[in-house]
């Protein structure tokens, strides 16, 4: 085989590889057509490294041409190489003061897309669930059904994991991180590289679940913020293809504010604003007061020993079954 064939073919192969990273209008037309790569009819001629060395462009022999992520290049960058521990949840250890107030990320451009893990409902939001932190947003799933790769990345860790049950975790190029969580099946392992729409997985109720859901998270240097920031996940789309992440956002206590006029300014506030959010929420939480019922007690004696109303304390705690106390439950006094 002559040295220009390998070449092509070399190329031919690589975009096969690539196809899941085509732009939104190529991904479109690709489901329409089997790809050709006879001569003439966009077959690929050459790559070029273009910038930094991150992206190459195919060249095609119909004059066309699309970007290509260098993956031998990507590989070598801080975002795969430092803190890469592939059993272990969080290989970062970093303190939330270290973190900087505010980091923009591109979610989705010209050779990176979005594919929802499922078009639903979120029937578990982000946040607190029955005083333990739920760190992510459960979404129906049925067992055996494919769970896909959210975002192009790298496969960090492929394990089974305490309340997680197996679970798959990708790293993407930006330094965020997808979990993937209650899998049947793992179908992939650490060092993997994956696309968007990719199958990571099966559907399943392993680990920690009260049936079949998929657990998904996002999560910055360790630390999980609200999967809804990014997407709409009843209408499985990004919310924007840029997003800018607040620190406070980062607090388990924090979650997804609806879009409003005044969003714009609040994502861009000073760093006053943000450090002024964290303070407060930091007063809340060393002002909150808690009571462990005793044998005998019930809401209203709660309430007068305390000097609160009944109406106060189920505001504190909207959970809370006012005739059916459990000794030992905690009760939100302030």
């Amino acid at each position: 085989m002559s040295e220009v064939k390998k070449t092509v073919l070399t190329i031919a192969l690589a975009l096969f590889a690539f196809l899941p990273s085509l732009p939104a209008s190529a991904q479109a037309d690709s489901t329409d057509r089997k790809v050709s790569f006879i001569k003439g009819m966009g077959a690929p001629v050459d790559t070029i490294d273009i910038q930094d060395g991150a992206l190459q462009v195919v060249l095609c022999d119909d004059n066309t041409w699309f970007y290509i992520r260098n993956l031998a290049n990507l590989d070598t960058t801080s975002v795969y190489s430092k803190n890469w521990i592939v059993d272990v949840i969080d290989p970062y250890n970093r303190p939330l003061a270290e973190l900087p107030l505010r980091n923009t990320f591109i979610l989705a451009d010209s050779v990176s897309h979005w594919v929802c893990p499922n078009q639903t409902r979120v029937f578990s939001k982000f946040g607190y669930r029955h005083r333990r932190r739920h760190q992510g947003v459960d979404l129906p799933y049925p067992v055996g059904t494919p769970v896909k790769a959210a975002f192009d990345g790298k496969v960090r860790a492929s394990l089974y994991y305490k309340g997680y049950g197996n679970l798959v975790i990708i790293r993407h190029a930006n330094g965020l991180e997808t979990f993937y969580a209650h899998l049947s099946q793992r179908n992939v392992e650490p060092g993997q590289w994956v696309h968007a729409g990719d199958i990571i997985g099966l559907g399943g109720s392993t680990g920690r679940s009260s049936g079949p859901h998929l657990h998904f998270e996002v999560r910055y240097n360790g630390f999980a913020f609200d999967p809804e920031w990014i997407a709409d996940y009843e209408k499985g789309t990004l919310r924007k293809n840029v997003f800018v992440l607040k620190r406070t956002y980062l607090d388990p206590s924090s979650h997804y504010v609806p879009e409003s006029i005044d969003e714009e300014e609040d994502v861009y506030g000073g760093d006053e604003q943000i450090l002024a959010e964290e303070k407060r929420r930091e007063a809340e939480r060393a002002a909150m007061q808690f009571h462990t019922v005793r044998s005998g007690e019930t809401l209203s004696h709660i309430a007068s020993k305390y000097g609160k109303s009944l109406s106060t304390l189920r505001k504190l705690n909207p959970k809370i079954n006012p005739d059916r106390l459990n000794i030992g439950q905690k009760i939100r006094v302030n």
